[in-house]
Parts: structure tokens; C-alpha cells; sequence
């Protein structure tokens, strides 16, 4: 039965009435690290990249579509710098208790005086206002860079790789944010069933190629976005030889076998990197609306599409705090600190153990055998 694992865990109902333990302004000085969002134009990715450049972080957008990601950098830095038509909710911060003053060059506006935060610097621009700067303390744009990506296409992952590595680059920090979810079935441009394709697959892939670059630029890390939903698989979680038999699983339980394919990916991983000083961690976001659920209409139905999208509106997190949990593995020294590898978190923060597959070692294994053939079958030239 889907979500016994935390329905029965004392664990999971702690930690949704406990203090968060993490916000952004716990983020350390980034500057000087270099760091790959991928789907990093909108939701949570997006809210991830603003917080990371504006705390000094080189940040590249690794997404599907150029007009996109061109548009989010140059939204980024406006919310960064606090200028043009910015978001009163980005990060909000009570002004009267920041410690960071905003620079007299900096200039804050929103398109919604009437809110109750108008006016009010927001974290991003607190930030930036103490980690952009150059050496005279001028301020400094952020450091945003669009990546060419496609996971949907393995191919264009192993490009996505070669073309980052040829910059000449260290690599700190990889997070794999980008995905779909509930989207009706479908073929990647590998023949993979699309969900799998897009959220493991292709991420497995670019991963791989970036891998030597992240070991060379230790310590850095590598954060895998999963979900709770990796609860809801079909049988046996991941069964290789159905995975493209349409009728062996619906849209929620494919997009959690892929969730869980995150989560075996990453623990896999942590495994091998075990002596290397390269923390790799699996979190979950918690329930926040972003455009994941723009699918939800064709796959589930109107109803239960407009079910889904009224419990968001009322009760789901916004991407700005969502974002928190990739960005307590991302960034807190409490991950060296105490050593945290291959391990599950929900907001935020909190350890928590995944399902029962997600802790196969086995299962973790095989999955790394069928995707490490998988990739050398369909990429061309790795």
C-alpha cells in the first residue's frame, strides 16, 4: 500500500511541526563556487538559482529551452538587485531585523505596493548586498549562465556534460532539480517511458559525464530531487522488463518509480564516493506549487486535477521556501559537519528513511547496471 512508510512513521509527523532548521539567510559566503541548476527556469529550480547567485554562487541554468532560461536570468537579477518589476514574495525578510543594510546604489521595487511586504528587502537582495561586491566593495552582477539541456534526450545530456566541461570550470555543487510529474504516458527521444527517461535517465547521464569534474573540484556536492512520492511504484518498485508497458502502471505511480529511481541513483553513488569528499543527498521538497502539476488535467482526470490544484492554492508551500531543503544539502556546513551521505531528507533538514526498495542495496545496484548499459547503448559518443 503506497505511503505506509511515513503514514506509520512517528519520525515523518515530528518533523511537520518542528522548526525549520534552515532558511536562506543560513546560507554561507558561495563565492568563487560554480554550481548547475538543472530546470532551472521556473519553480523550485528557479527559486534555488536566485538564492545561490545572490550569495556570491556562478550559477548555470542547465534547461530545455534558451528563450526560457534567458528570460529567468534576466528576471534573477532584477529580484537579485531589486530592481524592475520583482516579486514582493521572493524570500521575504522583515527589513527592521535584517543585519545586512542595503547598498545605496541598490534600488527596491515591486509591481505589488500593495503588499504587505512592498518596500521591504527581500533575502535575495540582503544577500547580495553582502556578497556582491568586488574588491573595493562595488557592487557586482551576478554570475548567471545559460546550459543547453534536454532530458528528455540522452544524447543532449552527454552534450550538456561536454559542453560545461570544456569551459575550463570546477563544479561544486550539481542539483538536479529539473523533471515532470503524473505527465500521460509517453516515449523519450530514447524510447524510454518518458517520466523514467526525463527525471532519472537523463540526469543519470549528465551526471556521469560531470562526475570526474566534481571529484577534481572537492568538497562539493551532488543533490538528487526526489519526492515522497517514491512511495507509489508499481510492484517490485522498479521492474525493468515492464517499464514500458503501459498497462503495468498509471501516470502517479510512474512518476514514483522515478522518484525512487533518484533515491536508489543516489545512494548508489554516495557508495562509491564514499572516500572522496563529495556529499551526495536525496530531498524532499515537501507539497509546493510550481507548473509540475500542469499535467495532472490529462492524466487524472478534471476532478481530480481540480482537487489537486485547490489543495495547492490553499495549502502547498511556495517554491521560495520549498527550495529549502535542496539548499540546506547544497549549501550547510552541517553536511560536512556531520558527514551526511546518501541519505533521504524532508523539510528541512530532517532525515527521514525512505521506503523499503529505496533501501535495496541490491536494487540500487541493478538500477546502476541498467542505466550505466542503457547510456552506453543510446549516447553516441561518451
Amino acid at each position: 500500500m503506497p505511503y505506509t512508510n511515513v503514514a506509520f512513521n512517528p519520525q515523518f509527523w515530528k518533523t511537520l511541526v518542528k522548526k525549520p532548521k534552515f532558511s536562506t539567510e543560513d546560507i554561507p559566503d558561495l563565492t568563487g563556487k560554480v554550481v548547475i541548476v538543472t530546470g532551472a527556469n521556473s519553480g523550485l529550480g528557479y527559486a534555488t538559482t536566485v538564492a545561490l547567485a545572490s550569495h556570491g554562487a556562478h550559477v548555470f541554468l542547465a534547461c530545455r529551452s534558451k528563450d526560457k532560461a534567458l528570460e529567468a536570468i534576466e528576471r534573477a537579477k532584477g529580484e537579485i538587485r531589486g530592481s524592475g518589476s520583482v516579486r514582493a514574495s521572493s524570500f521575504p525578510i522583515n527589513a527592521t531585523t535584517a543585519s545586512v543594510p542595503i547598498t545605496t546604489t541598490t534600488t527596491i521595487t515591486t509591481s505589488a505596493p500593495s503588499s504587505p511586504t512592498a518596500g521591504k528587502p527581500t533575502a535575495a537582495m540582503l544577500a547580495a548586498a553582502k556578497y556582491l561586491k568586488d574588491k573595493d566593495g562595488n557592487p557586482v552582477e551576478p554570475k548567471l549562465e545559460f546550459l543547453q539541456l534536454d532530458l528528455n534526450d540522452m544524447n543532449s545530456c552527454s552534450r550538456a556534460a561536454k559542453e560545461f566541461l570544456a569551459k575550463g570550470l570546477a563544479l561544486h555543487i550539481l542539483i538536479n532539480n529539473g523533471g515532470i510529474m503524473t505527465s500521460p504516458f509517453a516515449l523519450s527521444a530514447d524510447g524510454i517511458e518518458q517520466q523514467f527517461a526525463v527525471n532519472h535517465m537523463g540526469h543519470f547521464v549528465f551526471t556521469m559525464g560531470l562526475l570526474d569534474r566534481i571529484i577534481q573540484s572537492q568538497p562539493s556536492r551532488i543533490v538528487m530531487l526526489s519526492s515522497i512520492g517514491h512511495e507509489h511504484t508499481p510492484k517490485h518498485g522498479i521492474d525493468f522488463l515492464t517499464l514500458n508497458d503501459r498497462s503495468a502502471s498509471n501516470p502517479a505511480s510512474r512518476y514514483g518509480r522515478s522518484k525512487l529511481a533518484n533515491i536508489l541513483f543516489g545512494k548508489a553513488l554516495a557508495r562509491r564516493l564514499a572516500n572522496e569528499k563529495v556529499w551526495v543527498n536525496m530531498p524532499h521538497p515537501g507539497f509546493v506549487y510550481t507548473e509540475l502539476a500542469r499535467n495532472n488535467k490529462d492524466s487524472m482526470g478534471v476532478v481530480a486535477a481540480g482537487v489537486y490544484d485547490l489543495a495547492g492554492r490553499m495549502c502547498a508551500s511556495k517554491p521560495e521556501v520549498g527550495c529549502l531543503n535542496q539548499l540546506y544539502l547544497a549549501t550547510s556546513p552541517e553536511v560536512v559537519e556531520k558527514d551526511l551521505r546518501g541519505l533521504y531528507f524532508v523539510p528541512v533538514g530532517n532525515e527521514l528513511r525512505p521506503s523499503s526498495y529505496a533501501l535495496d542495496e541490491e536494487l540500487q545496484e541493478k538500477l546502476w547496471t541498467f542505466s550505466e548499459q542503457l547510456m552506453h547503448e543510446k549516447v553516441k559518443e561518451i
